[in-house]
């Protein structure tokens, strides 16, 4: 209750039947961030498949190195596969942030939806500022899973840029040990 002028007054609480764009309102953040939180779903997942199909073309690799008994570049193969693993590993933790933002953020919609619908309702208006309470609290758990995937793709990259940065030295090598260059 706020006091005005020496008169407590209940705070304005739009209700859809005096704005129709007030459910919107409240359900059009957390329907954008759902929507980033799929599409970091969608790239994490391929990104990930891209690693597991990697990992087999080096299994290949590895077995034809073996065959011609190159310990180099089986030795290069092995820092190779660890890296791809360690990568994997960290999309894996990156799809599950996604994972929890796309829950929190669909849940907050939800959440949303029942509010406005609450803060309507006379009878329910008892229960108008936990339902905004727990809102925010499912939106911050689904933003915190947002920069947890971010994060986790951040290293993700890195380790692919270390592997493509030591597979373009391995190349150049042996274009000059061939005489190439």
């Amino acid at each position: 209750m706020l006091r005005v002028w020496g008169e407590y007054h209940r705070p304005h609480v739009t209700s859809p039947d005096q704005n129709p764009f007030a459910a919107l309102t409240f359900i059009a953040a957390p329907a954008v961030l759902t929507n980033a939180a799929s599409v970091l779903a969608l790239s994490t997942s391929n990104r990930f498949l891209r690693a597991s199909e990697r990992m087999r073309a080096l299994y290949a690799d590895l077995n034809a190195a073996a065959e011609k008994r190159d310990s180099v570049e089986q030795e290069w193969m092995i820092r190779q596969v660890n890296r791809v693993e360690t990568q994997a590993v960290w999309l894996l933790s990156a799809l599950r942030g996604a994972y929890v933002a796309l829950g929190s953020f669909a849940s907050a919609s939800l959440i949303a939806i029942l509010g406005t619908a609450v803060s309507s309702s006379e009878l329910l208006q008892k229960f108008h500022y936990p339902i905004i309470l727990l809102g925010l609290i499912v939106g911050f758990i689904g933003a915190g899973g947002l920069v947890w995937g971010c994060t986790r793709l951040f290293r993700a990259t890195r380790i692919s840029m270390q592997n493509i940065v030591e597979e373009a030295a391995m190349m150049r090598e042996r274009h000059k040990s061939f005489g190439s260059l």
